[in-house]
């Protein structure tokens, strides 16, 4: 039997949610190595040049980031059409994945940046969902009637941000962009991908996902 791509993750990272999702999406088979961030596995370093979740192994391939990782299973099963996605569905992952981000991290750890001011960046972060609870508006999600890449991309780190204080969340005048975040967190795709399991060890039965 062939063996199947080893996919390292961390259950709580909003990366390896992301490609937990499309992988789940794609319906392909991988084999799940669930780790503990402060205490990686030597294989899992092997695997990963940047020492970071989430990480795939396919044959002589090593794919290290996460958007990649989503593409690379979209690309072998798309059910969904999660790739039908114009150029500024793009562009929005990637201002969540530098400036979004970067006021999230700033907000939820200031005491590691010395110029962190939390109220600050929280309105900077603010601005970028004020712009999603715009589209979302619009159809419901962000790039038009249907999901995309671009929503499951995003969604994770949304949820993130919201569970920094999640009453003055609720409280923001943005209705569409809550109402998009909750019906993530109650979707069943959802709860598959959060169902914990073992820390992966050497020599344990492999545990395929989906």
């Amino acid at each position: 039997m062939q063996d199947l791509p080893v996919l390292w993750s961390f259950r709580r990272c909003p990366y390896a949610m992301r490609a937990r999702l499309a992988v789940q999406s794609a319906g392909v088979s991988v084999e799940l190595r669930e780790i503990l961030l402060k205490a990686k596995p030597d294989p899992f370093l092997q695997t990963s040049a940047s020492g970071t979740v989430p990480a795939l192994k396919t044959g002589d391939v090593i794919l290290d980031e996460s958007l990649d990782i989503m593409i690379w299973a979209l690309k072998q099963n798309d059910p969904m059409g999660w790739l039908n996605l114009p150029d500024d569905g793009w562009d929005l992952i990637t201002h969540n994945d530098g400036p979004f981000k970067a006021a999230l991290d700033r907000t939820k750890y200031a005491t590691r940046y010395d110029d962190a001011d939390p109220m600050i960046e929280r309105e900077k972060a603010a601005s970028f969902l004020i712009n999603l609870n715009e589209r979302l508006a619009r159809d419901g999600w962000l790039m038009g009637p249907t999901p995309t890449i671009c929503d499951y991309a995003i969604l994770p780190f949304v949820r993130q941000f919201a569970n920094i204080d999640r009453a003055w969340f609720d409280g923001q005048d943005w209705p569409y962009l809550i109402h998009w975040l909750e019906r993530f967190l109650a979707s069943d795709g959802f709860a598959a991908i959060m169902v914990k399991h073992p820390v992966w060890t050497d020599g344990q039965a492999p545990l395929n996902f989906p």
